[in-house]
């Protein structure tokens, strides 16, 4: 991360957050390792290790989406209490992964009412089960199959199920009077994603997912992303919610067609990049690969 830029956005950050509270905001960017930013209308984003999470102060409540790990929970908890002394109303989980559900643990006590979709709070609980590690978790208690929704305060906050994608659990989370949709895992903005199978995921119905969230939403959405390649890229636009679609249907063509010219997986795994695709960077490029075979080939 280059500290210039770093320092810029912090700037911006600390100017657009004295706007939704009178505090003093200093000690908040002491720390480069981390994001902590207003984005609009009382919502912004935590960004730390793991999934992005995004978060909302109004004048009934806070709501957090996604929890990454307990230290980083904490950190979270501990900077949005200094901003509200107002109760945490909701934490809502995008999908069931640790990097994304491991931190519900820090806010058990704190709040009573966690969503997600049911098919994030089976292959959570599966995962714990599997992991031994019961005791170290805090499950939705209120689940959903398609849609969700809830008010606090001025904002309305709604739940959408587009199916399989990134598993068979992912939801995107709108903050419909802000306009931001948190897309969990669904979106890895320029950065080669990771498909779980185990969970139900579909390489095949992925971009369908996506087709289905360019309808619900518009070109003024702003677009909270579960993880970017550039760490400062964890927002962006519909724009970058097409780049993820377009991976995505690359991503399966070209598979399929190594299928039926009669590759093996180990000669699709020798690619380096996806033919069509020039911006997608990182490692993990042979996670989807081994996804996709999986899936079309089985």
């Amino acid at each position: 991360m280059e500290r210039r830029n770093f320092l810029r956005n912090t700037a911006i950050t600390a100017a657009s957050l004295a706007l939704l509270n009178k505090r003093s905001f200093a000690a908040t960017f002491a720390d480069p390792n981390y994001q902590f930013k207003a984005l609009r209308n009382n919502v912004g984003i935590f960004s730390e290790q793991g999934g992005t999470i995004a978060w909302m102060i109004n004048k009934e409540g806070i709501v957090v989406v996604d929890a990454e790990f307990p230290e980083q929970a904490t950190h979270l908890i501990g900077l949005l209490k200094k901003q509200s002394d107002l109760p945490f109303e909701w934490l809502i989980n995008t999908h069931h992964h640790g990097d994304h559900t491991s931190g519900n643990i820090s806010f058990k006590g704190i709040v009573s009412k966690v969503a997600a979709h049911e098919n994030s709070l089976i292959n959570q609980t599966s995962v714990a089960v599997k992991q031994k590690t019961e005791d170290k978790q805090l499950y939705p208690n209120n689940t959903f199959k398609d849609t969700w929704k809830t008010k606090v305060g001025d904002e309305t906050i709604k739940a959408y199920y587009f199916g399989t994608g990134h598993t068979n659990g992912d939801a995107m989370i709108h903050f419909e009077n802000a306009n931001i949709v948190h897309t969990g895992d669904l979106v890895f903005n320029r950065r080669y994603p990771f498909v779980d199978n185990s969970a139900g995921a579909s390489v095949k119905h992925w971009p369908v997912a996506l087709e289905h969230a360019r309808k619900q939403f518009d070109k003024n959405t702003l677009f909270v992303f579960g993880h970017a390649y550039d760490p400062l890229k964890v927002t962006g636009t519909m724009d970058d919610v097409i780049a993820m679609q377009n991976f995505m249907e690359k991503l399966e063509d070209y598979v399929v067609t190594g299928i039926n010219a009669g590759k093996s997986k180990e000669d699709l795994l020798k690619a380096t990049s996806i033919p069509g695709i020039t911006d997608w960077q990182g490692d993990g490029i042979q996670r989807g690969i081994t996804a996709a075979y999986e899936e079309l080939k089985g």
